[in-house]
């Protein structure tokens, strides 16, 4: 089976909005086995979308629409793919009574340009909607199957997840399992290299690399008439994948490095404080977003001037003057330092360039260093050479972080990365 993703808007193109519904449903689809050779996006305009249905009904045998199912007279993906398939629209009762209820619940009124959104093309199969108003629709015509969705991230997203992939998974006729390796340490060519035989071998089991901001995922989809059948082709698979990588392979599944440490901060209930600089508190703000982090989370500093490295963290001003507050000095003293005043077991420093100012040939953009210490062991500093914006060092500099509290909480190699 292959699917093609329509999405309508003129305010896509413009750029005026980010078009995540494509990328939400294409790492779906990718997870469901679904191939996908095109994407495409076209503005409130019926010819050129009329023309877009046309290029897809030759090559795609699903075809997913989303937007243009508002209450406006902009808003024609109902009406265009009608008239593609030659059919009439007629009133759909029971999403005219949804809602109405909707519009009762909101205490607003329900006007009369609403009623367009319950009209649905002949013979489709009404999608509820439970973030919205307007219900979508799947009709299988000519042997193809055309779904339309609305626009919305939330209310798209509930609607694909509860009903449309439900159906899909239905018509593939076999069981689909996905597997999601996450890693880090290693560039996507470099992994590429290391598992050249194992992804040109690739038949059943698929093996499907991502390179994001700093690290890489590997996706290993199996297909079979089980579920069962399916894990049993990739348990082998990955076993192979984690021997060569070993412990580059961090977590499975949506588990990001910020998350998986402070999930092990918590297990094993390691008390533990933050002295930022050229991260601005980045580090912080990433761990407080876990639930129950408070338990072992005692402080973060945004220790960003000098002044403030010697008032609150008791980093020596000739330390500054002489190795300068980027230096491994000044990361080792800013960790002492936090770990004494804060009380914490385990205290990390981060000072570095973030650029694109500031750097000079001796401590160009991108040098970073990382301190840790902890009661009872030695003090060490990491020191990273880190490439792009502003925003990549300092994402670099925080994965790096929590990397190395992973593997100091799980007695890994400390030192692999640097």
């Amino acid at each position: 089976m292959t699917a093609e993703i329509i999405c309508v808007g003129t305010e896509l193109l413009l750029g005026q909005i980010v078009n995540t519904d494509a990328q939400y449903l294409g790492r779906k689809l990718s997870a469901m086995g679904i191939d996908m050779y095109h994407q495409t996006v076209v503005g409130d305009n019926e010819a050129r979308l009329l023309a877009a249905l046309d290029e897809a009904f030759h090559r795609s045998d699903v075809i997913i629409l989303t937007g243009g199912l508002g209450p406006t007279s902009d808003d024609i993906t109902k009406e265009t793919v009608a008239k593609y398939l030659g059919l009439s629209l007629h009133m759909h009762e029971g999403s005219l009574k949804r809602m109405r209820r909707r519009f009762q619940h909101m205490a607003q009124p329900m006007v009369k340009a609403n009623l367009k959104q319950a009209m649905i093309p002949g013979g489709a199969r009404v999608l509820d909607n439970d973030k919205g108003t307007a219900p979508g629709c799947i009709l299988e015509e000519k042997g193809k199957t055309f779904i339309i969705l609305p626009g919305p991230p939330f209310e798209m997203e509930d609607m694909f997840d509860k009903r449309v992939a439900p159906y899909l998974a239905g018509r593939t006729g076999e069981e689909i399992v996905s597997r999601v390796l996450r890693i880090y340490g290693i560039g996507e060519s470099a992994l590429e290299e290391e598992l050249e035989d194992l992804i040109e071998g690739q038949t059943n089991p698929t093996i499907a690399p991502y390179a994001g901001t700093g690290e890489v995922t590997l996706r290993l989809t199996a297909k079979a008439g089980t579920a069962e059948e399916a894990n049993a082709l990739l348990d082998p698979l990955e076993a192979r994948i984690r021997d060569r990588l070993e412990d580059r392979v961090y977590a499975m599944g949506e588990e990001t490095l910020d998350k998986l440490a402070a999930r092990l901060l918590m297990e094993e209930n390691v008390t533990f404080a933050l002295a930022e600089s050229c991260t601005g508190g980045l580090l912080a703000s990433k761990l407080v977003d876990n639930p129950g982090i408070s338990q072992v989370f005692l402080e973060g500093l945004v220790t960003y001037s000098n002044e403030s490295k010697v008032k609150r963290l008791h980093v020596s001003p000739e330390t500054l003057d002489y190795n300068g507050a980027v230096s491994a000095k000044c990361a080792e003293e800013m960790a002492e330092g936090l770990l004494e005043t804060s009380g914490a077991e385990l205290a990390l420093s981060v000072t570095g360039v973030a650029g694109p100012g500031g750097g000079v040939d001796a401590k160009p953009v991108g040098l970073v260093f990382i301190g840790m210490a902890q009661k009872g062991e030695e003090t060490k500093v990491h020191q990273l050479y880190l490439t792009g914006d502003r925003r990549r060092v300092q994402n670099g500099a925080m994965l790096h972080a929590f990397d190395w509290v992973r593997r100091r909480i799980l007695g890994l190699p400390e030192d692999r990365n640097c």
